[in-house]
Formats: C-alpha cells, sequence, structure tokens
C-alpha cells in the first residue's frame, strides 16, 4: 500500500513555529478550537509567566509558561490521521472491560490525539483522530452539516417503500432522525448519508422499520473517503485534506429564514 500506510516509525508533522497567537497556543494544546478558546482569555484563566493575560491579541512563544487553572500548557505537534477502524475496537483510550481500543493501532510515541465523533464497536470505516480542535469543531458541531456517507448490509431485502421514510425522517431514541441521502446498492445492501451526529442513528432508524444490521462502515466524511485502506490501516492526513475539511464547514452558522407574517 506504501509508505502512507506505514504503522511504524512514522514522523508526525513539523511543530509550529515558535511565536504564535495565545488562542492557536491554546487550541494546539487541546483546550478547544481557537474560537472556543478566546473565552477562557476574556475571562482572565489563562497566566503566562505568572501574569493574567485577557488580549485576544497576545503572542506567545516555546519559552512561555502558559497556564490554565494550575495546569501547566505546552504546545502538542499537529498530527490528524485517517483510520480505517476495524469491527471490534472500542473508541475510547482505555477500556473498563480491557475491550481493544482504536489506541492499540497506532504508535506508542505520539502526541496526544482525540477521535472526532466515534464509531460504535460493531461499526467499521473512516474515523479522523486529531489534536486540532478547529478541525474536531469543524467535523462534529451540529450547524456546520458535514456529510456522513455509510454502507450497510441488512439481514433482509430491503423494500423501496421504506426509502421515502428514511428522508423524511422520524422520531428514535435521541431524537428525530432523517438520512440526507438513500442509495439502494442491492438487494440488502445501502448507501445512506447523514448529516445528524445521533448515537447509533443508522441502526435504530433500520430497526424501527423492521431491519437488522449486519455490517456497518463509513466510507466518507464530508470530502474526504476510506479509499483502498484496509481495516486497520492508518495514514497521515496532508495539510491540503486538514484545510479541505475544515473548509466543509462555513466559517459561520447559515442564518435561519425568517418565517413570512
Amino acid at each position: 500500500m506504501g509508505s502512507l500506510f506505514n504503522r511504524h516509525g512514522v514522523t508526525p508533522s513539523p511543530a509550529f513555529s515558535n511565536i504564535m497567537r495565545l488562542n492557536r497556543f491554546l487550541a494546539s494544546a487541546g483546550l478547544g478550537s481557537r474560537r472556543g478558546v478566546e473565552e477562557l482569555i476574556t475571562s482572565g484563566q489563562v497566566r503566562i509567566n505568572g501574569q493574567v493575560v485577557t488580549d485576544l491579541a497576545t503572542q506567545v512563544s516555546t519559552d512561555d509558561a502558559v497556564k490554565v487553572g494550575s495546569r501547566l500548557l505546552r504546545q502538542e505537534q499537529p498530527l490528524s490521521i485517517l483510520l480505517n477502524k476495524p469491527k471490534g475496537f472500542v473508541c475510547t483510550a482505555s477500556d473498563e472491560r480491557d475491550r481493544r481500543t482504536i489506541f492499540d493501532l497506532l504508535p506508542q510515541n505520539w502526541p496526544r490525539i482525540y477521535h472526532v465523533g466515534r464509531l460504535d464497536k460493531d461499526s467499521e470505516g473512516l474515523l479522523i483522530m486529531t489534536n486540532d480542535g478547529e478541525l474536531s469543531l469543524a467535523l462534529t458541531h451540529p450547524r456546520y452539516k458535514i456529510e456522513k456517507e455509510y454502507e450497510v448490509l441488512l439481514d433482509k431485502s430491503f423494500d423501496l417503500k421504506d426509502r421515502e421514510k428514511l428522508l423524511k425522517g422520524f422520531h428514535i431514541m435521541g431524537g428525530r432522525a432523517k438520512a440526507e441521502r438513500v442509495d439502494v446498492l442491492g438487494a440488502q445492501h445501502l448507501g445512506l448519508t447523514l448529516t445528524q451526529g445521533i448515537k447509533r442513528q443508522i441502526r435504530l432508524m433500520l430497526y424501527d422499520l423492521g431491519y437488522e444490521v449486519e455490517r456497518l462502515a463509513r466510507v466518507r466524511l464530508g470530502p474526504l473517503k476510506i479509499g483502498e485502506m484496509r481495516p486497520g490501516e492508518w495514514r497521515i492526513l496532508t495539510s491540503k485534506e486538514v484545510a479541505t475539511l475544515k473548509a466543509a464547514a462555513p466559517a459561520e452558522p447559515v442564518a435561519k429564514a425568517k418565517k413570512k407574517v
């Protein structure tokens, strides 16, 4: 598969430059998106070299001691990867039941990274892991409506009359759920596209319609596709891919149309 899928001895991307804006530093330390950490700054929770700082334009360097509360922060090397999660692995750093986790598939000497969203133990496919707070926000915030495409194998043939029900939507445990697109790929094989993130949404929707899901795999997230990666393989995202994923989310929420009186 080539060096992109090398599972040992991968060197993360080069570190950030020595001087950067404070909000970018806090985001790189895993405290959230650049916008999200601004409240920490303006509310006086950040100290640099012992002094409280509230100016969003503040610059910091790697020589500065930056604290939020009693926590001394350090700059993390930027790292974002695409993992083809296999079935049977859970999305957590540690599991009290000693099940295999997605971190068992990765090198041990990397910067801290976090999974963006999750796939349940019995699901597989495309999973983004990153320490980039802006990327995580762009891919998970409900207002951005990022598309997630799945392939689903059912226990019996799909009745075409249920296609409209999936597109129209209905209530399941967790809220009202709907699919944005339903492609019939075979008698028991569907392609489903969602923009929501309700827990176990696809399984619950199809269960309510009388189906059991035998296999569920995410194959696309926004513009990024899983491609030919085998289960358990990963690769580092290019800077262009990261920028493209961020660009898939609008800079501001889409304004709601005003109701006519």
